[in-house]
């Protein structure tokens, strides 16, 4: 039998294969380098905020430990710091004068237990603010890692299937090659050399060969990713390189505790739960998945995650895992202002299917729903009208601001009570802080689970204390911002201080001797023209200087005609104002026109109607015209943008004029926030306790009448 190949050409196809099996086994083991070089990267940005701090420490705290070290020498010899310490040698630390050596050795090994002390709490945070050359290379490299690990399976899946067939074709091809071998095989061995070199030749210039070197080449192009489209890749996603980081290392966003404050007992069980979420279309933070087992298996809970962590998409998955376990029938029940935010959620982060039950075709749409399954999202007002067959059973009611719900005998509490007898499980969810209104949980929890409520009524002067929180933790759970999204950028605030111009002074004090509240209030922005305004001055300002740094603004006042102005102010940069009278659907595209409009765009809105359930990642300015009586309507504003998936840091400008009562208000507000830190644990502050009061208000009024009359007589006493 007469071969159809030369010797050589045979020895160049079995190199190929072996170059092209070695070259997919380091495409396999690229993912381990790569992930060595993210967990490099990361400790070395965890090493460098630590010298921060250490920049921060004098030389002179080495001597809190009494040792006696002659840190003025040291000062002199250009060691003014720790961290100028933790940077040098022993021995050129030895070598300043009445520096021994014994004492240099002495000198590090402290100032290596306080670099340790630094590092040991420091929790990595991302932002593209902060792209300094330590972060990029975090960033860089967990974006080679969030590639190559998918690409590294599909090299080793590769391999896999064609390295035993390969590996027995080189055998054989080998077996008879050169002339000496092929003259002395057997038949059965040339045919099967033959055979072989055809194999090879094929799978070479084949699929297989095709594959491999797709795969290689997509390899190498990820294997070292340029910083600009590292950092584009991480602002288009940042929950996807936030869970690559956590789960390669979870202490060092500093959120280790895996079961998020529950019990022992009770994370087993959750740990155990089955979770299939094929259809749902975006990424779970680790948290929320916890929490998306909590709500399946405890089945009948209250989830009180603050504002921003993501309490609808932990819903919403909750529906998709039972979907893909067999339920079809879904319902939510939320505020009329919220219903369109439900809707597009549910249809943007999921496959399942959503019919709005609600307005003149309810009727309908409920037995739509009832026919063909999915999620029927209807509103408080409209859950007397979801009447359904006494024996009617659907799989999961999620109650959105269930503290709406608080008062047991209020016509909606006892609507939502009616449907929840319908429902075999239910998520009730609420942002607001329960600990301290004790008696609104348990009216929560009566509904969700009585024998709990029963075990904690007589303990309810305990529910700030752990032990309340143990007792309560089967059925109600609420995790912390600064618990779980430690990598959020940071929260910049800042006070605009803000001079009056004499006619906006005149204005202010007429307001005030004539005891008018809201035109008090609106101090500066009370005048008629603008260009007397200095908030309006300094507001200008501030966007231009947010729209040269690519930023998107809101902008909140509690007064409409305040709104109004700015609008008028800002002309072509503002959006529509979202305000009380604007229908929520409407509210929902104007947010959707914010998220698409360029750098520079501003939307203002009424404090009270779009500082709740509106989310709005793509802004990082927030523009406070005037303080709130409530600072909780203020932080619930700031969380629109303040918010997990937030890249940037978010910058918060409060505008505020000397010497009127915006500057009262300030110290009345840090008053009641400093008598709250002083006692309080830390679950969030009952909002009516931060409030102030009209009364309040008055005195404050009344004080600065007193002040302006003395300073008007004292002007019209040096006038005569």
């Amino acid at each position: 039998m007469s071969r159809t190949y030369r010797f050589k050409d045979a020895d160049t196809l079995i190199q190929s294969h072996r170059r092209l099996i070695q070259s997919l086994q380091n495409g396999i083991s690229a993912r381990e380098e790569c992930q060595n070089e993210a967990l490099s990267a990361a400790h070395a940005l965890q090493e460098r905020e630590a010298m921060k701090i250490l920049e921060e420490i004098p030389v002179e705290e080495l001597n809190r430990v009494g040792r006696g070290f002659r840190v003025k020498a040291l000062r002199e010899q250009g060691y003014p710091n720790i961290a100028s310490l933790a940077s040098s040698s022993i021995f050129a630390i030895a070598a300043v004068s009445g520096v021994s050596e014994d004492g240099a050795f002495a000198i590090k090994d402290l100032v290596s237990r306080m670099r340790q002390e630094a590092q040991d709490g420091l929790k990595i945070r991302l932002s593209i603010d902060d792209r300094t050359p330590a972060s990029t290379r975090l960033i860089q490299a967990l974006s080679a890692f969030r590639k190559i690990e998918s690409l590294s399976r599909d090299c080793e899946r590769l391999l896999c299937e064609a390295a035993p067939s390969l590996e027995n074709a080189i055998s054989a091809l080998e077996a008879c090659r050169g002339g000496i071998r092929r003259l002395f095989a057997s038949k059965q061995k040339k045919e099967a050399a033959d055979e072989a070199f055809r194999y090879l030749s094929e799978a070479l210039h084949g699929a297989y060969g095709a594959d491999a070197a797709t795969l290689l080449k997509a390899v190498e192009a990820a294997r070292f990713p340029d910083a600009e489209t590292a950092w584009r890749d991480f602002e288009q996603n940042p929950i996807r390189f936030v869970n690559t980081l956590e789960a390669l290392e979870p202490g060092l966003l500093g959120n280790d505790d895996d079961s998020y404050g529950l019990p022992a007992d009770l994370a087993q069980g959750l740990e155990a739960e089955k979770l299939s979420l094929e259809g749902l279309h975006c990424e779970l933070r680790r948290y929320q998945e916890w929490g998306v087992r909590y709500i399946l298996h405890q089945e009948r809970v209250l989830l009180g995650d603050e504002m921003g962590l993501g309490k609808t998409v932990q819903a919403i998955a909750a529906m998709v895992a039972l979907r893909n376990a067999g339920a079809s029938h879904f319902v939510v029940v939320c505020p009329a202002s919220v219903l369109t935010n439900w809707q597009r959620e549910i249809q943007k982060m999921s496959d399942l299917p959503v019919i709005p039950v609600h307005g003149t075709q309810k009727a309908a749409a409920l037995l739509q729903w009832m026919e063909r399954g999915g999620v029927a999202v209807t509103t408080y007002e409209t859950a007397d009208d979801f009447l359904l067959p006494q024996d009617y059973l659907f799989s999961l009611l999620t109650v959105d601001e269930a503290h709406y719900i608080k008062n047991p005998q209020a016509q909606r509490s006892i609507y939502v009570k009616i449907l929840s007898g319908h429902a075999r499980r239910l998520l009730f969810m609420t942002g607001t802080a329960l600990e301290n209104r004790v008696d609104e949980m348990i009216s929560l929890i009566r509904i969700l689970q009585p024998k709990i409520a029963d075990s904690i009524t007589p303990r309810a002067y305990l529910s700030t204390a752990p032990q309340f929180r143990q007792a309560v933790a089967p059925v109600y759970y609420r995790r912390k911002r600064e618990d779980v999204l430690t990598e959020l950028p940071q929260l910049i605030e800042s006070r605009e201080w803000c001079s009056l111009g004499a006619k906006e002074e005149a204005i202010y004090e007429d307001a005030v001797l004539g005891m008018r509240y809201a035109d008090a209030r609106r101090v500066s922005w009370n005048v008629e023209d603008l260009k007397d305004s200095s908030k309006a001055a300094r507001l200008k300002e501030l966007v231009e200087e947010a729209a040269g740094d690519g930023r998107k603004i809101l902008v909140f006042s509690f007064f409409l005609d305040t709104i109004a102005k700015v609008s008028r102010l800002l002309g072509d940069r503002c959006l529509p104002p979202i305000t009380g009278a604007v229908p929520p659907q409407r509210r929902q595209e104007i947010v959707d026109a914010f998220e698409e409009a360029a750098a520079g765009a501003v939307l203002p809105a009424q404090i009270q109607s779009g500082g709740t359930g509106l989310n709005i990642q793509s802004a990082s300015v927030v523009i406070l015209c005037e303080p709130q009586f409530k600072p909780s309507i203020e932080n619930q504003a700031i969380s629109r943008a303040y918010r997990m998936g937030q890249t940037r840091n978010v910058l918060v400008y409060r505008l505020l004029c000397e010497n009127t009562v915006d500057e009262k208000l300030l110290e009345v507000l840090e008053e009641k926030q400093a008598v709250f830190d002083a006692f309080a644990d830390r679950s969030i502050a009952a909002e009516e306790d931060l409030k102030i009061e009209e009364s309040t208000f008055t005195d404050i009024l009344r004080s600065e009448q007193q002040r302006i009359t003395a300073k008007r007589d004292k002007a019209f006493i040096a006038d005569t």
